[in-house]
């Protein structure tokens, strides 16, 4: 079974940023000799482990995860997120732990995997204290979660990154592509979900009004403290909000 599941890419060590809210920075090949970086967001509820973003690990950090606790459930929070690589990684988690699957309404999986619990703004979350921002105009399913801890740690998948600079798991070829296309920069708005997914500028004044001060996001580094004052300042320079 698991010689189905696409092999463990080059990723780092499991990283506590919060009180059990950890990150792990890994690598995805979008085409041969391509490479750039991704995050997997891990929360711990108790015993309960949530997965966001998914980045197959190799055995021994699999053993340093299992230490956390044990995976419950797994979140896609975008639909745009890697392309025809998206999702690749939730298979292997689902299949591993009986996860549950969870994600926005009309998003759809690899290996004919089926959403188990859905995401909607109001309703049930994976754990305590999160909530979701939809963004409602997108043309693909796109989300982020907030968590109502530590002055409010945003999460984001492809709309809010923060490649500060190239890291490790970028290789040449890639970096090349991703300058030029605008993808290095801190505080961004994801230049290719942005031009594809076409939000509404209304969709960033929203999430200013979201109480938040950290940024997780599924590229590039975490924003620690200034979150929000970053991301009102590149609002106002894209969008005049």
């Amino acid at each position: 079974m698991s010689q189905a599941y696409p092999a463990v890419t080059p990723h780092g060590e499991i990283q506590e940023i919060f009180k059990d809210v950890f990150i792990v920075q890994g690598s995805v090949f979008m085409m041969p000799e391509f490479q750039i970086s991704r995050n997997m967001i891990i929360l711990r509820e108790g015993e309960s482990l949530t997965l966001i973003s998914t980045v197959r690990l190799d055995e021994k950090t699999l053993q340093a995860l299992d230490a956390l606790g044990k995976v419950e459930n797994i979140v896609k929070l975008g639909a745009y997120h890697l392309g025809k690589h998206n999702g690749i990684d939730d298979p292997f988690y689902v299949n591993r732990y009986g996860a549950k699957l969870w994600a926005i309404p009309e998003m759809t999986h690899k290996e004919g995997l089926e959403t188990t619990n859905s995401l909607i703004t109001d309703s049930i979350m994976p754990i305590k204290g999160l909530s979701l921002f939809n963004y409602e105009s997108s043309k693909l399913p796109e989300g982020l979660l907030l968590i109502n801890k530590e002055g409010g740690i945003l999460i984001s998948c492809d709309s809010l990154q923060n490649w500060i600079e190239p890291d490790t798991f970028i290789n040449e070829m890639a970096l090349e592509r991703l300058k030029e296309f605008g993808f290095i920069k801190p505080a961004n708005v994801g230049p290719q979900w942005r031009n594809f997914c076409e939000p509404e500028d209304v969709e960033f004044s929203r999430i200013l009004d979201l109480d938040f001060k950290h940024l997780l996001p599924s590229h590039g580094q975490p924003i620690l403290n200034t979150a929000k004052e970053e991301f009102r300042s590149t609002f106002k320079e894209i969008y005049g909000i």
